[in-house]
């Protein structure tokens, strides 16, 4: 081969390779990248890590120096924050790609929660979604360990801007994310209680959707609910509570092994009675699917764009982390929501439609905080909130704490209901309508 060849294939292998690739240029367009993503090392000897993928506010309401950041931890336990990004919290939202032979596509959300605040999604814990556990012995295996990492990462996210420090930092999360915000929120309690200010975290709120957060009160609501729902009758409901019952007393004895076990068994028993193709939403046909995103997010170029270790293969709940937490299934953590309503400000947010960790199982361990203005906000009136004119669900709030029914929705709200899941959190943490004073 002359020289000339040579020079005209190096020249046509540098073109092609400048071209973007199909799946960064149209599945993943530039503008759809988080403003920063990677990782926040969580143990430096180890490598273990945790993936984490930041959005600035599009249309801030103030200097970034005081626009709030969200941080959201999805449930499971072990479930991946990439789930609640790309289908409903984040952005850009996946969706269905009917024009072309691409399965999925992105596009702008118009119900993102990064409209007016930063945003950030933490794949927690170690070991799950994009977070590397170097170990699975390092997986946590109690609230503790997960706050404690969480933390860690908090500290090293907030160290990437000057201006981070001094914004306020409301945590976030749902399902299983009922213990691990308020998890995360009680140590940052701690910490302050004991550190000088410059180097506090200005926690403002910590809001928690359809979460479990007290088992051994949630566990009991199960029967009741699907009763009154026309789900099962008088004879199942009594077998149910006695599923329920031995969840309880398990608990009670502090074997939580076999506590988390007969809570399995209580709600698969649940599920095969009514024939219901998910507990997390009595209407669905179909469970929630994550496999768009499953099909998004295994792609080389959409982990390279988002830096991540090209190793990991993505899964949208791990197996592993589910069973390292285990133990922790049936524990509490209303002694730290209690605490966190006396010095910040809470938000439980529940889907009408979920029969979970729905409306009754929260408002029941509600009931029991330990907190002096429970009474009053018991006695509060229970208010029709509005979106855009229409009936969106119902807002009760006294002092620090709001409660919301979000109608329309099941287990996941933001992806059942994208404007007043929306809405709803803009309204809550800038105090304004029903959510303010």
């Amino acid at each position: 081969m002359d020289s000339i060849s040579i020079f005209v294939l190096i020249f046509i292998l540098f073109f092609l390779s400048s071209i973007p690739s199909k799946a960064t240029s149209d599945l993943f367009p530039k503008q759809a990248l988080p403003t920063k993503s990677g990782y926040l090392p969580i143990n430096s000897t180890s490598g273990s890590a945790t993936f984490f993928a930041f959005y600035e506010a599009q249309h801030p309401i103030s200097s970034l120096s005081q626009t709030p950041i969200l941080f959201w931890l999805e449930g499971g336990p072990g479930c991946s924050s990439m789930i609640a990004n790309f289908l409903g919290l984040g952005p850009w939202k996946i969706y269905s790609n009917t024009k072309s032979n691409e399965s999925s596509i992105l596009k702008p959300n118009p119900g993102t929660w990064n409209h007016k605040f930063g945003l950030v999604f933490i794949d927690n814990p170690i070991g799950t979604g994009f977070s590397i556990a170097s170990t699975p012995e390092e997986i946590p295996k109690d609230q503790e360990t997960v706050a404690k990492h969480l933390f860690i990462a908090l500290k090293s996210f907030i160290s990437l801007d000057p201006l981070f420090n001094s914004r306020p930092i409301y945590i976030t999360g749902e399902s299983y994310g009922g213990k691990f915000a308020p998890s995360l929120g009680y140590y940052i309690l701690q910490h302050n209680s004991r550190s000088r200010i410059s180097s506090q975290v200005n926690l403002r709120g910590v809001a928690i959707g359809n979460g479990l957060t007290h088992p051994v009160t949630q566990v009991t609501t199960h029967a009741a609910t699907a009763y009154f729902t026309g789900l099962i009758n008088e004879k199942q409901r009594t077998q149910l509570e006695g599923l329920q019952d031995e969840a309880v007393r398990l608990t009670r004895e502090g074997k939580w092994t076999e506590a988390a076990d007969a809570r399995t068994l209580a709600l698969d028993w649940l599920q095969n009675v009514t024939g219901l193709a998910t507990l997390f939403d009595i209407r669905r046909k179909k469970p929630y699917e994550v496999e768009r995103v499953t099909e998004f997010l295994k792609k080389e170029d959409i982990k390279k764009a988002l830096g991540v270790e090209k190793s990991i293969i993505w899964e949208g709940c791990s197996s592993i982390v589910g069973k390292a937490l285990h133990e922790d299934v049936m524990k509490s953590v209303k002694f730290m929501v209690e605490e966190l309503v006396k010095k910040s400000k809470v938000l439980l947010y529940q889907g009408q439609f979920d029969l979970t960790y729905g409306v009754v199982s929260t408002e029941a361990w509600i009931k029991e905080l330990r907190w002096e203005g429970l009474e009053r906000f018991l006695m509060a009136d229970r208010k029709v909130w509005a979106v855009n004119g229409e009936v969106a669900g119902y807002v009760q709030r006294w002092g620090s704490l709001t409660e919301v029914v979000v109608l329309g929705a099941g287990h996941i709200v933001h992806f059942d209901q994208l404007e007043s899941s929306q809405a709803m959190i803009e309204d809550w943490v800038l105090e304004r309508g029903l959510f303010g004073d």
